[in-house]
């Protein structure tokens, strides 16, 4: 073939190329959630049979038919979703609210390299307290109900969120920094030209460890000041020895961090995916 038909078959080839690489990548998701559900399946099915053959203690560990069958009769009665929907809206507004205040703060502490250095020791002495211990403050403070419960959780995420997205800012290469204030532009066209794009990677980082971080602030405030919600549940199952219960409320919460871990993979995808 001589150099010039491969000239003119280069759109067509680079086609080929792109078509065998997709087909390739969707290929290796499929493999990875074969065995996902293999390792899932097979997790749940030992469970299942240690249980009926009384391999556990099933007062304790239970077993997911039995599981199964008390959250269908609790959805059925209705008895369980004002729970679950009680805990969502609160986790989702934990999560949204500390990502914001957390990247907001690392915004205002990039911004001004002052505040930054007298910011910084008590940034330090906050992400190593434990947050738990702040919970009786914030029910004293803000009452025992929802905003305490909001509170507890914006302590878990709020200072992780600034660190990790801070730190990012800090490692941008300087040398695109140059180039943007060579050409005139100055500290805001900086952070929207160069820093913030370079952070998404860290900002979704972030996202994906503040849904776990949600999750424990909201349960936590629920053990000590709720009445309702899966954080009840799990202390009324104690309480009562009805572990089945307990099981299923974090079987519920493993279920809905799942699908906000899942959507945000999904906006990382529409934010980095489209970057590359």
């Amino acid at each position: 073939m001589s150099k010039t038909d491969l000239l003119a078959r280069q759109p067509e080839l680079i086609r080929h190329i792109h078509k065998e690489y997709l087909s390739g990548k969707r290929a290796r998701g499929r493999k990875v959630l074969a065995v996902q559900f293999l390792i899932l399946a097979g997790f749940l099915g030992l469970w299942e049979a240690a249980g009926r053959l009384k391999w556990i203690d099933v007062l304790l560990f239970s077993y997911p038919s039995k599981v199964t069958g008390l959250l269908i009769s609790k959805l059925q009665d209705g008895s369980l979703l004002p729970h679950i929907g009680i805990t969502v809206t609160e986790t989702v507004i934990g999560f949204l609210l500390g990502t914001l205040c957390g990247t907001a703060l690392a915004v205002v502490i990039w911004w001004s390299p002052f505040l930054e250095k007298v910011l910084d020791p008590y940034i330090v002495v906050l992400n190593s307290m434990p947050k738990v211990a702040l919970g009786p403050l914030f029910i004293v403070g803000l009452g025992p109900g929802l905003f305490s419960i909001i509170g507890i959780t914006l302590s878990v995420t709020v200072i992780v969120t600034t660190l990790v997205i801070f730190s990012s800012f800090r490692e941008v290469d300087p040398n695109y920094i140059k180039v943007v204030r060579l050409f005139g532009g100055n500290r805001a066209a900086v952070f929207r030209k160069v820093v913030l794009p370079a952070a998404f990677p860290a900002i979704v980082s972030t996202l994906k460890v503040n849904v776990g971080l949600a999750w424990i602030g909201v349960i936590v405030g629920e053990f000590l000041v709720s009445k309702e919600g899966l954080g009840y549940l799990i202390i009324y199952g104690f309480q009562v020895f009805n572990f089945t219960l307990v099981i299923g409320s974090l079987f519920i919460i493993a279920l809905v961090a799942a699908v906000m871990y899942q959507a945000v993979v999904y906006l990382e995808g529409k934010l980095i995916g489209g970057r590359r």
